[in-house]
């Protein structure tokens, strides 16, 4: 498994905020990366940056043990995972557009959540609650709102996490490292975790609970 502390991205521990980027690509070094990463040098020396590529674990692919009646427990790279996930205040998504939705990787990653809802002692959903989810993808199209269903899985995931959502930042590119000529997307990459990250609610929920609770 792949923290990146070899890539020296770590940075001083902080008590109040700390970053994890999960890299969804099928390829290294790609769009979606390096606009994550344009983004991740913007944040104060001070706040620690982990990236974890899910392309470089060995995770089997999820299977739903809800049921069971024996409690399971996870393997070492999922413990690995797990213990990133909730020990992050900020969990950054970074996965390309793939079908207009997030890639198969970055979906197996949101399906363990689903497990770990159910782990004996991981206290995953208190654990997550008051985090903030945030996202990053790069597509093909100039036209951004073609990941208007990648966003609305990233939300609602935060909202029955009860997490804040940042928000997603998009970006144009297809060949490699085309990104970078998207001078809008780079520019808002500066700004992009300085954003206010409110309360992420399904839309049935709107006006139905006070702001913070």
């Amino acid at each position: 498994m792949t923290l990146d502390a070899a890539r020296g991205t770590d940075r001083p521990h902080t008590p109040d905020r700390s970053f994890l980027f999960v890299l969804g690509s099928s390829r290294s070094d790609g769009n979606t990366e390096i606009l994550a990463r344009a983004a991740a040098a913007q944040l104060p020396a001070g706040v620690p940056q982990r990236w974890v590529d899910l392309n470089e674990l060995d995770l089997p692919d999820f299977q739903d043990g809800r049921h069971e009646t024996e409690g399971r427990s996870a393997g070492e790279a999922e413990e690995l995972l797990l213990r990133a996930t909730t020990e992050a205040t900020d969990i950054v998504i970074a996965s390309p557009l793939y079908w207009y939705t997030v890639s198969a990787q970055t979906k197996r990653y949101l399906d363990y959540w689903s497990g770990w809802l159910n782990l004996p002692g991981s206290d995953f959903k208190q654990r997550m609650a008051g985090g903030t989810l945030w996202g990053v993808t790069v597509m093909a199209d100039t036209d951004h709102v073609v990941a208007d269903g990648l966003t609305t899985t990233l939300h609602h995931s935060a909202a029955y996490l009860r997490m804040r959502f940042g928000g997603v930042l998009t970006g144009t590119g297809s060949r490699p490292g085309r990104v970078r000529a998207d001078e809008q997307a780079m520019i808002r990459a500066k700004t992009f975790f300085q954003r206010e990250a409110p309360l992420a609610r399904f839309p049935y929920e709107e006006g139905a609970r006070p702001a913070g609770t």
